[in-house]
């Protein structure tokens, strides 16, 4: 039996958390290493990401970043896509958002005003992913390779643009000026004052809303189903009537406006300008959470909570344990990437033994 002829069950659901529990079992080996109990680390970085309610909403609102970007690949990897340049897409998602408020946020209302923002950065993000997706589509160029080299060119023209043009005078901070109070997204705490004083906000509900869509298009709708075609069976796909080239260049600009909302939350829910390197690995992380969730809409959403307890618990664990760095979180990061992704289905022989012994 191989891993494909596995139950829905098994590939979606305990495939998933055998790997989780291997990765988490490596590091609770590392943290061992570093001097440190396994079982209080853990208890510290729970209570510190779900059990205190300002943690909770600290991990939440890392988790509504994280939701965007593993759509953003999610979506790619539907079509046989391994779109790894969220990242720079995200990063000129949040230009297209910031030249949108400074161009409006002293002459529009907050219910224009927002959406405008949401507007620009899906906007962007859109057109960033564009020509890695024209440049598969129709010469042949790996989407792999042209969406890393766009990472990097992202990189680069934010800092040109941000140093260059969007310094406010006299500022020495490589940041926008601040944008009106218009601009900022809703906060959850006005209305739920447990969350305490964090940037939770409603783009929150954004992502839970977009998981929902994305779930519908892609398992309930036609289009959904020529999606999933095209990545299972190019040649079939096409031979089926499934343009193949328009797909891929239409799933890109869908993945690079995911990836673009991504920066809403961090820019317009929480520091309110645009500076550099905002985005901090979010779509890298994203990989791992199309990963985890195996694009799953369900699946996306507990993988992006995980990554957002570990992103908040890893701060107060590295502040009470003293040998065990800040830059354990990227460990465990790249553990459970590790094992969600080269090694995903380690388990899945042995799964497959278990099952034919018991029939």
């Amino acid at each position: 039996m191989m891993n494909k002829d596995l139950p829905r069950w098994a590939t979606g659901f305990v495939m998933p958390v055998l790997n989780l529990l291997s990765a988490l079992l490596v590091t609770a080996l590392v943290i061992h290493l570093l001097g440190e109990s396994p079982t209080e680390s853990l208890a510290i970085l729970v209570n510190s990401a779900v059990v205190n309610p300002e943690g909770l909403s600290y991990t939440l609102f890392y988790a509504s970043t994280f939701i965007f970007t593993g759509l953003a690949v999610s979506i790619a990897m539907q079509a046989g896509l391994f779109n790894i340049g969220a990242e720079g897409q995200m990063y000129v998602g949040g230009l297209g958002l910031t030249w949108a408020m400074l161009a409006f946020d002293s002459s529009l209302p907050a219910i224009v005003l927002i959406p405008l923002g949401i507007a620009g950065a899906a906007v962007f993000g859109a057109l960033w992913s564009f020509l890695p997706g024209y440049l598969q589509a129709k010469r042949g160029s790996h989407v792999v390779v042209t969406t890393i080299m766009f990472n990097f060119i992202a990189s680069q023209l934010m800092n040109f643009v941000i140093v260059k043009y969007m310094i406010p005078d006299g500022e020495q901070n490589p940041a926008s000026r601040a944008f009106a109070a218009a601009a900022e997204m809703p906060r959850l705490n006005q209305w739920f004052p447990v969350l305490g004083e964090t940037p939770l906000n409603i783009s929150f509900f954004l992502a839970i809303i977009a998981l929902v869509i994305y779930g519908v298009v892609v398992s309930r709708s036609a289009w959904g189903y020529k999606l999933r075609a095209t990545g299972l069976n190019q040649h079939a796909a096409h031979y089926a009537g499934i343009r193949i080239s328009k797909m891929i260049i239409v799933v890109m600009l869908i993945s690079g406006a995911l990836a673009g909302l991504g920066s809403v939350n961090s820019i317009m829910g929480s520091t309110h300008y645009l500076s550099l390197n905002f985005v901090g690995g979010a779509g890298f992380i994203g990989i791992a959470i199309a990963l985890m969730g195996r694009q799953n809409p369900i699946g996306i959403f507990l993988s992006a909570v995980l990554f957002g307890a570990l992103t908040q618990g890893g701060f107060d664990l590295s502040l009470e344990k003293q040998n065990i760095p800040p830059e354990m979180v990227i460990l465990v990061q790249g553990v459970i990437i590790l094992f969600c992704g080269a090694m995903e289905n380690m388990y899945g022989p042995a799964i497959a033994k278990m099952l034919k012994l018991k029939k």
